[in-house]
């Protein structure tokens, strides 16, 4: 049985093999020792060594030998998916500012704790405050993955309401139905064995974002590492063997409005073409081994897959040798405003799968 932890003074067990438990602290131990964590995702340092993070689906790592380990959270809403040793995540939804215990393990040793923010944070950041050790209990160095996936997009990326199970959502139901850690990235990543990056926003395009709104689009916002451009996102360590985007269905969803740059469609495709080949190349040049995969939810023979492969074309006619086109037609859309459902999630991750398969030499030789 799942329960839920939701803000000050709770506990959660899972009953079974697994009883972990976390539970908030409300007197911290004396003598708690901080330890570096593996970070995945784009974070910006703050003075008190804390974590500002706005992108979606970021995950922090440890690794410990004994019975109980800590961590801090930091202001702002936010829904976490705590899991141990690859065990059943365990929601952490909203929960008050402080620390928090883990305990209770299924085994005894070595254990590896994942904390990953399932929700979207576009109102604004929240911080995570680091993992901690008490009396008894040691870190243990967790080598990072040799395989790295970075996934640019928009709310298909994120996977906007894949939980719910009803299409007309509010905004409430929205949040609280998004889950990134069972979205395509995190799915695409665990068959590879793979660390990765979402770096996607809800309703932004390559030039247009949903219904016209005004904000940055995804590739004006992408150089950064939170979204009000106060510093460049520049990740130690990262450099993506794969990077799928998907961008367009915001671009291409509604009807053009009054005011806005293009006077007709034929005027928005050739500006998002022009666009999107531009952004490619930008990838490109920033990792220039990386295998590039544009891939689009759409039903065959629809306005925005066509730009897409057009795109795709177009980028190899630049210069981008190692690009690939991917099409998901005939999905469900059952989530939240007819998005992807995490059945949709998974049949987008086994297309991308497939194709990746099939492609020669992406992935370092060796240890993964």
């Amino acid at each position: 049985m799942r329960k839920t932890l939701m803000g000050l003074g709770a506990a959660l067990c899972l009953q079974g093999a697994m009883a972990q438990e976390v539970a908030h602290v409300a007197a911290e131990p004396a003598g708690l020792k901080p330890w570096s964590a593996n970070v995945n995702g784009r974070v910006a340092k703050q003075p008190d060594g804390s974590l500002l993070r706005q992108w979606p689906g970021t995950y922090f790592e440890t690794g410990f030998n004994g019975d109980e380990v800590y961590f801090r959270v930091g202001p702002g809403d936010v829904s976490l998916r705590l899991s141990v040793d690859g065990e059943a995540a365990i929601p952490l939804v909203k929960p008050a500012p402080g620390l928090y215990r883990v305990s209770h393990f299924k085994r005894s040793g070595t254990h590896r704790l994942r904390v990953a923010v399932a929700s979207e944070s576009q109102s604004g950041p929240t911080a995570f405050g680091g993992f901690f050790a008490a009396a008894g209990t040691e870190p243990v160095a967790l080598p990072g993955r040799s395989r790295q996936i970075e996934f640019i997009g928009d709310s298909h990326t994120v996977g906007y309401g894949n939980t719910s199970t009803v299409r007309q959502c509010t905004p409430a139901e929205v949040w609280a139905t998004t889950d990134t850690s069972q979205g395509v990235g995190a799915l695409v990543a665990a068959h590879y064995d793979a660390d990765y990056q979402v770096n996607a926003i809800s309703g932004r395009g390559v030039v247009r974002n949903y219904d016209g709104f005004a904000a940055d689009t995804l590739p004006q916002a992408y150089p950064f590492a939170l979204f009000d451009r106060s510093q460049p996102a520049d990740p130690p360590g990262w450099g993506p063997q794969v990077i799928a985007v998907s961008l367009g269905t915001n671009d291409f969803s509604t009807p053009l409005r009054a005011g806005e740059p293009w006077a007709t469609r034929e005027q928005l495709r050739e500006a998002y073409e022009a666009a999107f080949v531009r952004f490619a190349e930008q990838l490109h040049r920033r990792h220039p081994g990386a295998y590039i995969v544009l891939w689009i939810a759409a039903p065959d023979g629809s306005e925005v897959q066509t730009e897409v492969a057009r795109v795709v074309e177009q980028a190899r006619r630049s210069g981008i040798a190692r690009i690939g086109f991917v099409p998901v037609p005939g999905l469900g859309m059952a989530g939240c405003d007819w998005h992807p459902s995490v059945a949709d999630d998974r049949r987008i991750a086994d297309a991308l799968a497939r194709h990746l398969d099939g492609q020669q030499n992406i992935w370092p030789a060796g240890r993964h």
